[in-house]
């Protein structure tokens, strides 16, 4: 789920907090990046969760109405049970890993904030889609694919209320929000009725490297600050380190370090990655800036024998 990019800006959140609290304990910021990373993890859970969470508030809703003596919208349907029904629906919800994962982690978000749930519902039963698809009394397990693929991307991902929940419960959800939602649209157009159920519960790092590239990338980056530094130091005319923005220092310290210490990156990577993540967390010309200090240094260390890289690399 997480690429390096992601790992890159993650370490790039450590790093700011530290300097924004004036903590330079190493190990509480090692602590800060591990659970970061893993809360990555919960919010996809409580996103992937939300869709069972609907299914079961409309499956209620179904009962209810069944029991009334007045019509309501529901009876206008060939099958009320259509929605309920829905195989992806039903395969998130009758998920056994899931299940487990979610208690395991005590999520129990949505019980507890059941207004929520109760929201995206009314907008989905008021969606041109869902009454499209209500009004016919069958479907294909595709046709159930997408209707859930396009609820996910036009009514829950991009609801302003359940996106100022997340960012009340964890700051850091802010920046993983848009990560996780087009994760599980890409999890959710690439489902078949016959996928184990641990195809909803992914890897969140490829491999162990992801995580000890993550600890590494931090560790000599604040372990190396005064060097890092002098790095930096007269790379730009009339530099003066008070007037770069933090983002702008701490990126330009991470991709000198990452340029230095990790010789299967290729400083093209490198030098990419870091100027896409200016681009989008710090200041228009920030990316420019960085790039033109990048640069000399590259061709710096090339001259000087310091760069050394080897093999075909990792992003």
């Amino acid at each position: 789920m997480l690429t390096r990019r992601h790992i890159r800006v993650k370490v790039m959140q450590c790093i700011y907090a530290l300097i924004q609290s004036k903590d330079d304990s190493l190990q509480r910021q090692e602590k800060f990046l591990s659970e970061s990373i893993d809360n990555m993890y919960t919010l996809y859970l409580l996103k992937l969760s939300l869709l069972s969470e609907i299914r079961a508030f409309a499956h209620s809703q179904v009962s209810l109405s069944s029991k009334k003596y007045l019509s309501d919208v529901t009876d206008s349907y060939p099958n009320k049970e259509k929605f309920i029904k829905n195989r992806l629906l039903l395969q998130i919800a009758n998920n056994s890993l899931l299940k487990d994962e979610l208690m395991y982690r005590k999520l129990e978000n949505w019980y507890l904030n059941e207004e929520y749930v109760k929201l995206l519902y009314k907008e989905i039963i008021e969606s041109e889609a869902y009454i499209t698809y209500m009004e016919k009394p069958t479907s294909s397990y595709e046709e159930d694919r997408e209707l859930v693929q396009h609820l996910f991307e036009n009514i829950i991902a991009p609801n302003e209320k359940i996106y100022d929940y997340f960012e009340d419960d964890k700051l850091t959800w802010v920046d993983d929000i848009p990560i996780v939602n087009t994760f599980i649209l890409k999890q959710l157009k690439k489902v078949k009725e016959d996928k184990h159920p641990s195809f909803f519960l992914p890897k969140l790092l490829k491999d162990d490297a992801d995580m000890q590239y993550a600890r590494q990338l931090l560790s000599k980056t604040l372990l190396n600050d005064a060097e890092l530094e002098k790095e930096i130091e007269g790379k730009t005319p009339n530099w003066d380190k008070d007037r770069i923005a933090d983002i702008d220092a701490i990126l330009l310290k991470m991709a000198i370090c990452e340029l230095l210490n990790f010789s299967s990156i290729p400083e093209k990577v490198t030098i990419n990655e870091f100027l896409e993540i200016a681009k989008e967390y710090s200041t228009p010309k920030s990316s420019i800036f960085i790039n033109g200090i990048l640069d000399k240094l590259v061709r710096e260390y090339r001259n000087n024998g310091r760069l050394k890289k080897m093999g075909r690399g990792l992003l």
